[in-house]
């Protein structure tokens, strides 16, 4: 960047002070203006971020895969800007983008005119091939998660159907009714297959929440089958007898003679 220093009188002088002699109703002003280099090694005054007068809108044709989109958008912004505007139209996140003018990738900072970008200059957008990654990653991720919770939807049902048969045996024995041994067996026996259902289950988060209640439903059929044996087996059965009444044999009947 190079400075210039010019007086009241319009002379420019560069890189020293010029030390003028005057009446005490002249004074001297000095200026001091800023340059910078534009592409094509043109020497312009640097631009201030304060400037009164705003740029002029251009708009930018973007290339997004096969979808095709025109914006609009100030000549001095930055790639970055640009980036914020293209988010609700691409669905990338603007850390998501890459930005592709002249086939090379531009950064944030960038500005549009700096880098020779005018009216319907065309941009290459491209997601970030580590944005890529990750949206993979969490997309196997849901679907493991989905996946855990209909796996445990599916023994949450057939808990819930076998819990009803543990209330039956329940009302059952309560009421004095001696229930078969092998009923309760084999209702602690399909029990124990859904608690070894669960844990191949592989569940995080909300799942895994979901995963632990039911194990603690089939924890707490099994506990309660186990008291229902020990009480069932304090059930005595109940023995029907059949008393049989007895009749006298019948008088024999008088036979009779037929006469012609």
């Amino acid at each position: 960047m190079m400075k210039k220093k010019s007086n009241a009188y319009g002379r420019m002088s560069e890189g020293s002070n010029i030390n003028t002699t005057s009446s005490s109703s002249s004074t001297i002003t000095e200026e001091e203006i800023e340059w910078e280099m534009r592409p094509g090694g043109m020497l312009v005054q640097k631009r201030t971020e304060n400037a009164d007068v705003s740029a002029p809108d251009i708009r930018l044709r973007v290339v997004y895969g096969a979808v095709r989109y025109e914006i609009s958008v100030q000549s001095q912004a930055t790639f970055g800007e640009v980036k914020k505007l293209l988010t609700a139209k691409t669905g990338l996140e603007a850390g998501e983008q890459r930005l592709i003018f002249k086939g090379k990738e531009r950064e944030n900072g960038e500005y549009l005119d700096m880098c020779g970008v005018k009216d319907r200059s065309k941009v290459i957008v491209m997601e970030d091939p580590a944005s890529i990654e990750r949206r993979f990653i969490e997309m196997r991720r849901n679907a493991k998660i989905q996946a855990a919770h209909r796996a445990i939807n599916d023994v949450s049902m057939e808990v819930d159907q076998l819990a009803d048969q543990v209330s039956a045996i329940e009302k059952s024995i309560s009421n004095g009714v001696k229930v078969p041994d092998v009923q309760i067996t084999t209702l602690i026996e399909m029990l124990m297959r859904q608690a070894i259902k669960l844990d191949n289950i592989d569940a995080e988060g909300d799942a895994f929440a979901q995963k632990n209640l039911q194990g603690k439903r089939v924890q707490k059929c099994v506990e309660s089958l186990d008291m229902l044996k020990i009480s069932n087996a304090r059930v005595k059965p109940v023995i029907v007898t059949t008393k049989w009444e007895t009749f006298e044999p019948a008088p024999a009947l008088a036979q009779w003679e037929i006469f012609d």
